[in-house]
Protein backbone atom coordinates (compact mmCIF):
# COMPACT_ATOMS: atom_id res chain seq x y z
CA UNK A 1 0.00 0.00 0.00
CA UNK A 2 1.12 3.53 -0.47
CA UNK A 3 1.02 5.50 1.90
CA UNK A 4 1.21 8.72 1.16
CA UNK A 5 -1.58 7.94 -0.82
CA UNK A 6 -3.50 7.44 1.92
CA UNK A 7 -1.94 10.10 4.53
CA UNK A 8 -2.03 13.30 2.95
CA UNK A 9 -5.92 14.37 2.63
CA UNK A 10 -6.11 14.37 5.83
CA UNK A 11 -3.49 15.23 7.55
CA UNK A 12 -4.56 18.91 8.16
CA UNK A 13 -7.34 16.83 9.81
CA UNK A 14 -5.31 14.89 12.54
CA UNK A 15 -5.72 11.51 10.57
CA UNK A 16 -2.48 9.81 8.83
CA UNK A 17 -2.24 5.90 8.23
CA UNK A 18 0.87 4.39 8.83
CA UNK A 19 2.17 1.55 6.26
CA UNK A 20 0.46 -1.34 6.04
CA UNK A 21 1.95 -4.36 8.24
CA UNK A 22 0.63 -7.36 6.38
CA UNK A 23 -2.97 -6.93 6.63
CA UNK A 24 -3.03 -4.48 8.94
CA UNK A 25 -3.15 -0.73 8.80
CA UNK A 26 -3.29 1.19 11.77
CA UNK A 27 -5.05 4.99 11.67
CA UNK A 28 -3.41 7.60 14.00
CA UNK A 29 -5.44 10.26 15.04
CA UNK A 30 -4.34 13.52 16.75
CA UNK A 31 -5.81 16.41 17.41
CA UNK A 32 -9.35 17.26 18.98
CA UNK A 33 -12.36 15.63 17.16
CA UNK A 34 -15.23 17.95 18.19
CA UNK A 35 -18.60 18.75 15.99
CA UNK A 36 -17.41 22.83 16.27
CA UNK A 37 -13.68 21.31 14.04
CA UNK A 38 -13.63 20.36 10.72
CA UNK A 39 -13.35 16.65 10.85
CA UNK A 40 -12.39 14.13 7.54
CA UNK A 41 -15.20 12.08 6.21
CA UNK A 42 -15.79 8.75 6.96
CA UNK A 43 -16.63 7.76 3.28
CA UNK A 44 -13.22 9.09 1.85
CA UNK A 45 -11.51 6.79 4.52
CA UNK A 46 -12.86 4.05 3.51
CA UNK A 47 -12.53 4.87 -0.22
CA UNK A 48 -9.02 4.56 0.84
CA UNK A 49 -8.96 1.48 3.24
CA UNK A 50 -10.94 -0.22 0.03
CA UNK A 51 -7.60 0.31 -2.23
CA UNK A 52 -5.81 -2.63 0.24
CA UNK A 53 -7.19 -5.60 -1.30
CA UNK A 54 -6.07 -7.90 1.49
CA UNK A 55 -6.97 -5.73 4.33
CA UNK A 56 -8.29 -8.02 7.56
CA UNK A 57 -7.31 -5.76 10.42
CA UNK A 58 -7.64 -1.95 11.40
CA UNK A 59 -6.63 -0.86 14.46
CA UNK A 60 -6.18 2.99 15.69
CA UNK A 61 -3.31 4.96 17.47
CA UNK A 62 -5.25 7.69 19.46
CA UNK A 63 -1.96 8.98 21.89
CA UNK A 64 -2.41 11.98 19.63
CA UNK A 65 -5.92 12.14 20.40
CA UNK A 66 -6.82 16.01 22.92
CA UNK A 67 -10.79 15.81 22.79
CA UNK A 68 -13.43 13.87 20.96
CA UNK A 69 -17.38 13.98 21.07
CA UNK A 70 -20.41 12.51 19.34
CA UNK A 71 -18.48 13.32 15.63
CA UNK A 72 -15.62 11.25 16.52
CA UNK A 73 -17.94 8.12 17.31
CA UNK A 74 -20.04 8.77 14.42
CA UNK A 75 -17.11 9.09 12.39
CA UNK A 76 -15.73 5.62 14.09
CA UNK A 77 -18.90 3.88 14.13
CA UNK A 78 -19.68 4.56 10.41
CA UNK A 79 -16.16 2.44 10.28
CA UNK A 80 -17.21 -0.56 12.38
CA UNK A 81 -20.05 -1.11 10.20
CA UNK A 82 -18.47 -1.12 7.27
CA UNK A 83 -15.69 -3.43 8.39
CA UNK A 84 -18.07 -6.10 9.52
CA UNK A 85 -19.98 -5.81 6.94
CA UNK A 86 -16.55 -7.14 4.49
CA UNK A 87 -15.30 -9.40 7.57
CA UNK A 88 -12.63 -6.83 8.78
CA UNK A 89 -11.25 -6.94 12.27
CA UNK A 90 -12.33 -3.27 13.38
CA UNK A 91 -9.33 -3.11 16.32
CA UNK A 92 -10.84 -0.45 19.24
CA UNK A 93 -8.56 -2.18 21.92
CA UNK A 94 -6.92 1.34 21.87
CA UNK A 95 -9.31 4.01 21.74
CA UNK A 96 -10.03 5.69 24.42
CA UNK A 97 -12.38 3.75 27.05
CA UNK A 98 -15.28 6.26 27.16
CA UNK A 99 -15.27 5.23 23.17
CA UNK A 100 -15.35 1.78 23.51
CA UNK A 101 -17.66 1.63 26.04
CA UNK A 102 -20.35 3.86 23.73
CA UNK A 103 -19.26 1.96 20.19
CA UNK A 104 -20.40 -1.24 22.38
CA UNK A 105 -23.60 0.30 23.48
CA UNK A 106 -24.86 1.87 20.18
CA UNK A 107 -24.16 -1.79 18.79
CA UNK A 108 -25.44 -3.83 21.51
CA UNK A 109 -29.08 -4.30 19.50
CA UNK A 110 -29.24 -4.54 15.54
CA UNK A 111 -30.87 -2.12 13.85
CA UNK A 112 -34.28 -3.82 12.94
CA UNK A 113 -34.99 -4.72 9.13
CA UNK A 114 -37.42 -2.08 7.89
CA UNK A 115 -37.21 0.14 11.08
CA UNK A 116 -36.19 2.76 8.58
CA UNK A 117 -39.10 5.20 7.14
CA UNK A 118 -38.92 4.37 3.04
CA UNK A 119 -40.51 6.62 0.76
CA UNK A 120 -42.50 4.55 -1.37
CA UNK A 121 -44.44 6.11 -4.57
CA UNK A 122 -47.85 4.65 -4.85
CA UNK A 123 -49.43 3.77 -8.11
CA UNK A 124 -52.14 5.98 -9.41
CA UNK A 125 -54.75 3.61 -9.79
CA UNK A 126 -53.94 2.50 -6.07
CA UNK A 127 -54.08 6.83 -4.89
CA UNK A 128 -57.46 6.68 -6.40
CA UNK A 129 -59.17 3.33 -5.00
CA UNK A 130 -57.24 4.47 -1.11
CA UNK A 131 -59.17 8.00 -1.21
CA UNK A 132 -62.82 6.35 -2.44
CA UNK A 133 -62.44 3.85 0.47
CA UNK A 134 -61.67 6.34 2.78
CA UNK A 135 -64.21 8.74 1.17
CA UNK A 136 -66.74 5.79 1.96
CA UNK A 137 -65.91 4.82 5.58
CA UNK A 138 -65.95 9.14 6.33
CA UNK A 139 -69.40 9.11 4.44
CA UNK A 140 -70.32 6.16 6.55
CA UNK A 141 -69.51 7.73 9.87
CA UNK A 142 -71.03 11.02 8.94
CA UNK A 143 -74.38 9.40 8.41
CA UNK A 144 -74.21 7.56 11.19
CA UNK A 145 -73.75 10.49 13.39
CA UNK A 146 -75.83 13.05 11.05
CA UNK A 147 -78.90 9.92 12.42
CA UNK A 148 -78.01 10.05 16.04
CA UNK A 149 -77.99 13.63 15.91
CA UNK A 150 -81.61 13.75 14.52
CA UNK A 151 -82.85 10.91 17.60
CA UNK A 152 -81.54 13.22 19.93
CA UNK A 153 -83.01 15.90 18.47
CA UNK A 154 -85.87 13.67 18.81
CA UNK A 155 -85.58 13.57 22.50
CA UNK A 156 -84.72 16.67 23.02
CA UNK A 157 -87.77 18.75 21.53
CA UNK A 158 -89.63 15.82 23.59
CA UNK A 159 -88.52 16.62 26.66
CA UNK A 160 -86.47 13.71 27.06
CA UNK A 161 -82.62 14.45 26.51
CA UNK A 162 -80.20 14.51 29.20
CA UNK A 163 -78.15 17.61 29.46
CA UNK A 164 -77.16 20.42 31.69
CA UNK A 165 -79.60 23.66 31.40
CA UNK A 166 -76.94 25.87 32.57
CA UNK A 167 -74.62 24.71 29.77
CA UNK A 168 -77.42 25.46 27.32
CA UNK A 169 -77.45 29.05 28.10
CA UNK A 170 -73.92 29.27 28.37
CA UNK A 171 -73.38 28.13 24.81
CA UNK A 172 -76.31 30.60 23.79
CA UNK A 173 -74.52 33.58 25.24
CA UNK A 174 -71.25 32.51 23.55
CA UNK A 175 -72.79 31.92 19.98
CA UNK A 176 -74.96 35.25 20.40
CA UNK A 177 -73.75 38.30 22.53
CA UNK A 178 -70.03 37.61 22.69
CA UNK A 179 -70.22 37.20 18.45
CA UNK A 180 -71.74 40.44 18.10
CA UNK A 181 -67.80 42.22 17.96
CA UNK A 182 -66.51 40.14 15.59
CA UNK A 183 -70.01 40.29 13.51
CA UNK A 184 -70.34 44.20 13.73
CA UNK A 185 -66.83 44.75 11.94
CA UNK A 186 -66.88 41.50 9.19
CA UNK A 187 -70.41 43.04 8.08
CA UNK A 188 -70.18 46.50 8.23
CA UNK A 189 -66.46 46.33 6.16
CA UNK A 190 -68.65 44.25 3.63
CA UNK A 191 -71.43 46.47 2.74
CA UNK A 192 -68.64 49.27 2.74
CA UNK A 193 -66.68 46.87 -0.03
CA UNK A 194 -70.04 46.57 -2.09
CA UNK A 195 -71.33 49.96 -1.65
CA UNK A 196 -67.87 51.24 -2.88
CA UNK A 197 -67.73 48.37 -5.64
CA UNK A 198 -71.30 49.22 -6.77
CA UNK A 199 -70.51 53.47 -6.82
CA UNK A 200 -67.66 52.84 -9.06
CA UNK A 201 -69.80 51.34 -11.56
CA UNK A 202 -73.28 53.09 -11.03
CA UNK A 203 -71.54 56.20 -10.71
CA UNK A 204 -70.85 55.89 -14.79
CA UNK A 205 -74.57 55.76 -15.59
CA UNK A 206 -75.31 58.70 -13.20
CA UNK A 207 -77.32 55.81 -11.20
CA UNK A 208 -75.29 56.36 -7.62
CA UNK A 209 -78.44 56.15 -5.77
CA UNK A 210 -79.07 52.73 -6.64
CA UNK A 211 -75.99 51.75 -4.74
CA UNK A 212 -78.62 51.75 -1.45
CA UNK A 213 -80.51 48.95 -3.60
CA UNK A 214 -77.74 46.99 -4.20
CA UNK A 215 -76.13 46.74 -0.78
CA UNK A 216 -79.35 45.84 0.92
CA UNK A 217 -80.09 42.64 -1.27
CA UNK A 218 -76.96 41.45 -1.53
CA UNK A 219 -76.72 41.70 2.42
CA UNK A 220 -80.50 40.77 3.03
CA UNK A 221 -80.36 37.90 0.67
CA UNK A 222 -76.77 36.42 0.69
CA UNK A 223 -74.06 37.98 2.39
CA UNK A 224 -75.19 38.65 5.61
CA UNK A 225 -76.31 34.97 6.37
CA UNK A 226 -72.81 33.74 4.34
CA UNK A 227 -70.38 35.92 6.29
CA UNK A 228 -72.45 35.49 9.64
CA UNK A 229 -71.98 31.76 8.62
CA UNK A 230 -68.30 31.60 8.12
CA UNK A 231 -67.35 33.96 11.31
CA UNK A 232 -69.07 31.44 13.64
CA UNK A 233 -67.20 28.12 11.42
CA UNK A 234 -64.01 29.75 12.48
CA UNK A 235 -65.15 31.10 15.67
CA UNK A 236 -67.48 28.64 16.80
CA UNK A 237 -67.25 25.72 15.31
CA UNK A 238 -63.41 25.17 15.77
CA UNK A 239 -64.56 25.78 19.60
CA UNK A 240 -67.04 22.95 19.34
CA UNK A 241 -64.72 20.91 17.90
CA UNK A 242 -61.62 21.62 20.25
CA UNK A 243 -63.70 21.13 23.27
CA UNK A 244 -65.19 17.72 21.72
CA UNK A 245 -61.78 16.08 21.21
CA UNK A 246 -60.18 17.69 24.34
CA UNK A 247 -62.59 15.24 25.90
CA UNK A 248 -61.62 12.69 23.55
CA UNK A 249 -58.15 13.07 24.67
CA UNK A 250 -59.32 13.22 28.72
CA UNK A 251 -61.88 10.10 27.87
CA UNK A 252 -64.10 12.08 29.39
CA UNK A 253 -66.55 11.05 26.83
CA UNK A 254 -66.12 7.51 27.64
CA UNK A 255 -66.79 8.24 30.92
CA UNK A 256 -70.16 9.45 30.17
CA UNK A 257 -70.80 6.78 28.28
CA UNK A 258 -69.90 4.20 30.83
CA UNK A 259 -72.41 6.11 32.98
CA UNK A 260 -75.07 5.96 30.96
CA UNK A 261 -75.12 9.19 29.76
CA UNK A 262 -75.36 9.79 25.47
CA UNK A 263 -72.67 12.03 24.12
CA UNK A 264 -74.95 13.32 21.79
CA UNK A 265 -77.61 14.31 24.04
CA UNK A 266 -75.18 15.41 27.00
CA UNK A 267 -72.81 17.29 24.29
CA UNK A 268 -73.97 17.66 21.29
CA UNK A 269 -77.40 18.62 21.34
CA UNK A 270 -77.80 22.15 23.69
CA UNK A 271 -74.31 23.42 21.48
CA UNK A 272 -76.31 22.37 18.05
CA UNK A 273 -79.13 24.29 19.91
CA UNK A 274 -77.34 27.07 20.80
CA UNK A 275 -76.00 28.15 17.74
CA UNK A 276 -79.10 27.10 15.14
CA UNK A 277 -81.19 29.25 17.69
CA UNK A 278 -78.53 32.26 17.66
CA UNK A 279 -77.69 32.14 13.89
CA UNK A 280 -80.83 33.87 12.39
CA UNK A 281 -80.43 36.82 14.97
CA UNK A 282 -77.09 37.03 14.37
CA UNK A 283 -77.78 37.15 10.17
CA UNK A 284 -80.41 39.86 10.73
CA UNK A 285 -77.61 41.95 13.15
CA UNK A 286 -75.21 41.15 10.05
CA UNK A 287 -77.45 42.50 7.20
CA UNK A 288 -78.49 45.81 9.18
CA UNK A 289 -74.53 46.44 9.85
CA UNK A 290 -73.62 45.95 6.49
CA UNK A 291 -77.05 48.03 5.35
CA UNK A 292 -75.38 50.85 7.75
CA UNK A 293 -71.64 50.49 5.80
CA UNK A 294 -72.73 51.23 2.54
CA UNK A 295 -74.66 53.92 3.86
CA UNK A 296 -71.36 55.28 4.97
CA UNK A 297 -70.27 54.80 1.71
CA UNK A 298 -73.59 56.68 0.28
CA UNK A 299 -73.81 59.07 2.37
CA UNK A 300 -70.59 60.60 2.72
CA UNK A 301 -69.00 59.76 -0.86
CA UNK A 302 -71.79 60.19 -3.77
CA UNK A 303 -73.94 62.66 -2.15
CA UNK A 304 -76.83 61.26 -1.13
CA UNK A 305 -79.26 62.30 1.77
CA UNK A 306 -80.19 60.15 4.64
CA UNK A 307 -83.78 60.07 3.54
CA UNK A 308 -82.98 59.13 -0.04
CA UNK A 309 -80.82 56.22 1.12
CA UNK A 310 -83.91 54.80 3.13
CA UNK A 311 -86.41 55.01 0.57
CA UNK A 312 -84.42 53.47 -1.05
CA UNK A 313 -83.17 50.59 0.63
CA UNK A 314 -87.17 50.25 2.20
CA UNK A 315 -88.10 49.93 -1.93
CA UNK A 316 -85.75 47.34 -2.67
CA UNK A 317 -86.22 45.05 0.39
CA UNK A 318 -89.29 43.29 1.65
CA UNK A 319 -89.93 40.35 4.32
CA UNK A 320 -89.56 38.25 1.85
CA UNK A 321 -85.67 38.87 1.26
CA UNK A 322 -85.06 39.02 5.05
CA UNK A 323 -86.97 35.59 5.17
CA UNK A 324 -84.56 34.31 2.37
CA UNK A 325 -81.65 35.09 4.32
CA UNK A 326 -82.96 34.05 7.54
CA UNK A 327 -83.44 30.50 6.42
CA UNK A 328 -79.91 30.33 5.13
CA UNK A 329 -78.99 30.83 8.43
CA UNK A 330 -80.99 28.71 9.62
CA UNK A 331 -79.60 25.58 7.44
CA UNK A 332 -75.77 27.19 7.61
CA UNK A 333 -76.04 26.91 11.29
CA UNK A 334 -77.05 23.22 11.31
CA UNK A 335 -74.09 22.61 8.97
CA UNK A 336 -71.45 24.58 11.31
CA UNK A 337 -72.65 23.32 14.18
CA UNK A 338 -72.70 19.49 12.93
CA UNK A 339 -69.45 19.55 11.09
CA UNK A 340 -67.80 20.78 14.90
CA UNK A 341 -69.21 18.69 16.52
CA UNK A 342 -68.72 15.45 14.27
CA UNK A 343 -65.13 16.26 13.99
CA UNK A 344 -64.44 16.72 17.39
CA UNK A 345 -66.22 13.20 18.46
CA UNK A 346 -64.01 11.78 15.86
CA UNK A 347 -61.02 13.38 16.99
CA UNK A 348 -57.94 11.21 17.63
CA UNK A 349 -56.66 10.94 21.40
CA UNK A 350 -53.53 12.91 20.81
CA UNK A 351 -53.09 16.56 20.94
CA UNK A 352 -52.15 17.07 17.03
CA UNK A 353 -56.02 15.03 16.84
CA UNK A 354 -57.69 17.84 18.17
CA UNK A 355 -55.69 20.90 16.43
CA UNK A 356 -56.32 18.41 12.88
CA UNK A 357 -60.14 18.55 14.21
CA UNK A 358 -60.64 21.99 14.56
CA UNK A 359 -58.87 22.93 11.37
CA UNK A 360 -60.85 20.59 9.50
CA UNK A 361 -64.43 21.54 10.67
CA UNK A 362 -63.41 24.78 9.87
CA UNK A 363 -62.86 23.58 6.24
CA UNK A 364 -65.71 21.29 6.15
CA UNK A 365 -68.13 23.64 7.73
CA UNK A 366 -67.03 26.50 5.03
CA UNK A 367 -67.23 23.99 1.93
CA UNK A 368 -70.49 22.76 3.35
CA UNK A 369 -71.62 26.72 3.88
CA UNK A 370 -70.76 27.46 -0.01
CA UNK A 371 -72.30 24.65 -1.66
CA UNK A 372 -75.78 24.77 0.56
CA UNK A 373 -76.23 28.28 -0.50
CA UNK A 374 -75.15 28.02 -4.12
CA UNK A 375 -78.38 25.05 -3.74
CA UNK A 376 -80.83 27.58 -2.30
CA UNK A 377 -79.64 30.49 -4.50
CA UNK A 378 -80.27 28.16 -8.22
CA UNK A 379 -83.66 26.74 -5.99
CA UNK A 380 -84.82 30.55 -4.85
CA UNK A 381 -83.83 31.58 -8.62
CA UNK A 382 -86.25 28.48 -10.03
CA UNK A 383 -89.22 29.20 -8.04
CA UNK A 384 -88.64 33.00 -8.83
CA UNK A 385 -88.27 34.13 -5.24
Amino acid sequence: MNTSNLAEPFIENGLNFSEPNGDTVCVHVSGSWTIDCRLPSAEQVLRRLHTQPKLKKVEFDTQGLTGWDSGFLTFLLKIKIDCDRKNIIFDKSTLPEGVQRLLDLATAVPERKGARRESLRQPFLSKVGSGFLSWLRTSGDMLAFIGETFLATLRFLTGKARFRRSDLLEFIQDAGARAFPIVSLISVLVGLILAFVGAVQLKMFGAQIYVANLVGLAMAREMGAMMAAIIMAGRTGAAYAAQLGTMQVNEEIDALQTLGISPMEFLVMPRMFALVLMMPLLCVYADLMGILGGALVGIGMLDITVSQYYQQTKSALDLTQFGIGIFKSVIFGILVALSGCLHGMQSGRSASAVGDAATSAVVTAIIWIIVADALMTVICNAIGI
